[in-house]
């Protein structure tokens, strides 16, 4: 299959050709196997975990053409309902992806994206606009100065810069940043895939926090996908109780739950490395701390 014809059949960007290149470029490996892209990484002992994300729902007969490495981590891009069924030779496992999302409806009218909005989010992005805030198409070296504030700030484990440089040189990447006078006071990474726009990374400069750019930015975003003719905006990820999702929450967007993460364990190491994976997660949270 060509590349073309890949992406014809990828329901997701991290489905893509081009995504499965970015990760080579990152030091994985890469397979494709069926409609399936799988991301390698390495492990101690020489041996390999392979990440599926955002895939269709595999068949058992899927699962049986995957051989090789300690097993096989999926993601589907699969709304949890009634009708998806999790293979038997599969378990859960930990996910990567938060289970639940935010979609907007970029098919209605402004006037009515902005009634599904709370009255403080709507007053905001006023605000906004009265400071004079101007959101337009960013630049990458922007980006990267502000994603360096911002996990510096709030202390989180985060992808390098070569990460999010090499990204946003993907085609279906798009920046945008919001700027006070002449400084940049925010920006975003936006992923764009058949009907979708993705909500993928963003940053801003807390010194600025007060003039409301970020509310203001989603909503140019939205409009802006809105007017290329983009049916839903992903705001990509929702946990509850957590800042990023009541910032999500106030524009009013359709609470989705995805099918979940299940792994196919493919080696008898499997036991082994889950105990590993969750013995590292309790270190980084303590160090964290």
């Amino acid at each position: 299959m060509d590349k073309a014809e890949w992406n014809e059949n990828a329901g997701h960007p991290m489905q893509s050709f081009e995504w499965g290149e970015f990760r080579e470029k990152m030091g994985n490996k890469v397979s494709r196997i069926g409609l399936f892209q799988i991301i390698w990484s390495k492990l101690p002992l020489g041996l390999w975990f392979g990440y599926c994300p955002m895939s269709e729902m595999p068949s058992e007969a899927d699962l049986k053409k995957f051989k090789g490495g300690v097993g096989v981590r999926f993601e589907p891009n699969v709304i949890k309902d009634s009708r998806f069924k999790v293979q038997d030779s599969m378990v859960p496992g930990r996910h990567l992806f938060k289970p639940k999302t935010y979609w907007m409806n970029l098919s209605l009218s402004e006037e009515d994206l902005l009634k599904n909005m709370t009255p403080k989010c709507r007053y905001n992005i006023r605000l906004a606009q009265k400071h004079g805030i101007v959101v337009k198409e960013g630049n990458v070296e922007d980006y990267l100065r502000l994603i360096r504030k911002t996990i510096n700030r709030q202390k989180i484990y985060a992808h390098g810069e070569k990460y999010h440089r090499e990204l946003s040189k993907i085609p279906w990447t798009k920046l945008f940043e919001a700027r006070y006078k002449d400084v940049v006071v925010a920006s975003w990474m936006i992923f764009v895939w058949k009907d979708f726009i993705y909500y993928a990374y963003g940053a801003f400069d807390d010194e600025y926090k007060n003039l409301m750019a970020p509310v203001l930015g989603l909503w140019e975003i939205a409009k802006w996908g809105k007017k290329n003719g983009y049916k839903t905006f992903d705001l990509w990820g929702a946990e509850e109780g957590k800042g990023y999702t009541r910032f999500k929450e106030q524009f009013g967007p359709k609470l989705v739950e995805m099918a979940g993460t299940y792994d196919l364990p493919v080696s008898r190491w499997y036991p082994v490395f889950r105990i590993a994976e969750e013995v590292r997660w309790k270190i980084l949270r303590m160090l964290k701390t």
